[in-house]
């Protein structure tokens, strides 16, 4: 199953705008998750793309955001703390509500781990939550920050260095995660818990994956990573984890899987059906499958105009049904009349003038001076085609059913069932 990444932004909780990535399965959305990435990672972060992106391989939409500070949304990360990346999770959550549909799933990696527990019981809507090296506490982070503890309780802040990152460190940072109570949170789950952790994690150790298994309720379940390190680098450990999740959450997606199964019912009724079928999907605003016998595809609408992109738009359709019957009558003929003819490519662009400016109208047409819809076809034919042969061609190319259509006056006749 192929993807699509959506760019997106939206408003953080001290008011920065915050750059997000929407993963979306290229076929039926099974849920929607939320990826938290680490303290010092990004949306972009090789294993949050690569996890996110097999995840959606497998039917679950992920929204990937940066915290306010961090990677390409804006904001002062050293006037934030634990609490406002809880509160640009409720934020994201609250995004996907409100233009997709609620989470059912959300990710946390490391500290990121740490936030999405602490607020899980906010979002009514989730059916699981996964950590992936994730702390037990939200202070555990203090100790990266090593001799520089005693300067920023000092002086109020300093610069530390973390993942080869330098990072504003405010005294009001570590207060809030002295305050934070994740074990507490932990315990008032009532979602399952997927806990996956690396036993050779050595920046988050294995303990943490205990107390935490410890501290939640069933049903929960514990993943250990092998080898993997606490950034989940590798290819192989970043698809396996998208895999478990993938799997552990099908027992959890009752409702989802069921609409999939309804989806999957009546696409084999659909591909019986006469005509060509559309029917919106749900998903974004404007989302539409077409259904033509057992050929299935996406239409949709850029993102400049509210889209997902995940489709040729409406008239780009129009344009390819005309492209597509200029190539395939021009190779009919080329072949009954056993022609050596090249590769036949055809480019159809599409464009409103007002008919007096249109040179190949009627005059009937040029002097009512109303907007027409123009269709410019540039084909290109590979190999040696001489002029007598070219001008035999384009003559071929407007005898093509779609052309005529399109250059006639039809009739579409409409009713509700």
């Amino acid at each position: 199953m192929g993807i699509s990444s959506q760019k997106i932004t939206f408003d953080g909780s001290r008011g920065a705008e915050l750059s997000a990535r929407l993963d979306i399965p290229a076929g039926p959305v099974r849920a929607y998750a939320i990826f938290a990435h680490c303290f010092t990672c990004s949306k972009d972060f090789h294993a949050t793309r690569r996890i996110s992106g097999a995840l959606a391989e497998r039917g679950i939409a992920v929204l990937r955001f940066d915290f306010t500070g961090l990677g390409k949304s804006e904001g002062d990360f050293a006037s934030t703390n634990f609490s406002s990346n809880r509160e640009d999770l409720l934020i994201a959550a609250d995004y996907l509500r409100q233009n997709y549909q609620a989470p059912s799933l959300i990710i946390g990696h490391s500290l990121g781990g740490a936030a999405v527990l602490s607020i899980a019981s906010d979002i009514p809507e989730l059916e699981g939550v996964v950590t992936i090296g994730a702390p037990a506490d939200a202070e555990h982070v203090v100790h990266n920050f090593g001799a520089k503890l005693d300067e920023i309780n000092s002086a109020g802040e300093a610069e530390v260095t973390l993942a080869g990152r330098k990072f504003s460190i405010r005294r009001q940072f570590l207060e809030d995660l002295a305050e934070s109570r994740v074990e507490e949170k932990i315990g008032s789950l009532r979602v399952p818990l997927l806990v996956m952790h690396a036993p050779l994690d050595d920046t988050v150790g294995i303990e943490n994956a205990t107390r935490i298994f410890v501290a939640a309720k069933h049903p929960k379940s514990f993943i250990s990573l092998d080898k993997a390190d606490h950034f989940v680098s590798g290819v192989r450990d970043a698809n396996f984890v998208a895999g478990m999740i993938a799997q552990w959450s099908d027992r959890y997606l009752d409702a989802s899987q069921g609409s999939a199964a309804a989806q999957s019912a009546e696409s084999e009724q659909e591909a019986d059906v006469e005509g060509t079928l559309v029917r919106e999907t749900l998903n974004g605003k404007y989302q539409n499958t077409m259904r033509n016998g057992k050929h299935l595809a996406f239409v949709d609408e850029p993102v400049s105009v509210g889209g997902l992109d995940t489709g040729p738009t409406p008239y780009g359709l129009l344009g390819g049904a005309l492209g597509a019957c200029t190539s395939i009558t021009m190779r009919m003929y080329a072949n009954f009349k056993k022609l050596d003819v090249g590769r036949i490519s055809v480019r159809v662009v599409h464009n409103k003038k007002h008919a007096k400016d249109c040179e190949t109208c009627t005059r009937e047409q040029r002097d009512s001076n109303a907007k027409i819809d123009v269709f410019e076809r540039i084909i290109t034919v590979e190999g040696d085609v001489d002029s007598q042969l070219e001008e035999k061609l384009l003559e071929i190319a407007d005898k093509c059913p779609v052309h005529k259509t399109l250059e006639k006056s039809s009739v579409v006749e409409t009713r509700i069932e």
